[in-house]
């Protein structure tokens, strides 16, 4: 459980790092519409979200009293492509600060997020959904901002599985 939860979210920290990468500062903070959230709130959510489960994670409740979730998405709040990456860069060093020393035996133990009670193995798979779902809504973002041709797949192309896995596989599997 614990490794293919390292390794979950390494693929994720590293897939929003790589589209945050390719985006402008005016890219970082726009949106479609006022309801919708840009690639700023997005990362400011994540890391907020991050640095309040994951501080004493075993010992605090996962929702933190000082944490203001609001203003997570407050629209005059910009950041910077270089702030984004840097605060996206923070938000999982506190996951790897938390999760890095976990053993097998803590994950029956016992954490709140916001009061209630959680087995360690739920509160790991709660942010095994939240943080891809966030990264997806990153990557859409960042594709569609950069338009057709200007964003190189994170993943296997369009058209390109049978080449994948031929490569992968060899030619015999498709």
């Amino acid at each position: 459980m614990l490794a293919s939860t390292r390794r979950i979210f390494r693929q994720y920290e590293q897939l929003g790092a790589t589209a945050l990468a390719r985006l402008s500062d005016e890219q970082v903070n726009w949106r479609p519409h006022t309801d919708a959230n840009s690639v700023a709130h997005i990362v400011r959510h994540m890391a907020g979200n991050m640095r309040s489960r994951w501080t004493d994670f075993l010992t605090s409740d996962g929702e933190k009293p000082d944490r203001n979730r609001d203003a997570e998405f407050a629209d005059e709040l910009h950041l910077s492509a270089a702030e984004a990456l840097a605060l996206w860069a923070e938000g999982w060093a506190v996951v790897w600060r938390a999760l890095d020393p976990l053993t097998d035996a803590d994950l029956a133990r016992t954490v709140a997020i916001r009061g209630e009670p959680h087995t360690v193995q739920d509160a790991l798979l709660r942010q095994l959904a939240h943080y891809p779902y966030h990264v997806g809504q990153l990557v859409l973002l960042a594709k569609e901002l950069l338009g057709e041709g200007g964003f190189a797949s994170l993943s296997i192309p369009k058209n390109q599985s049978d080449a994948f896995n031929a490569g992968k596989f060899g030619a015999a599997h498709r």
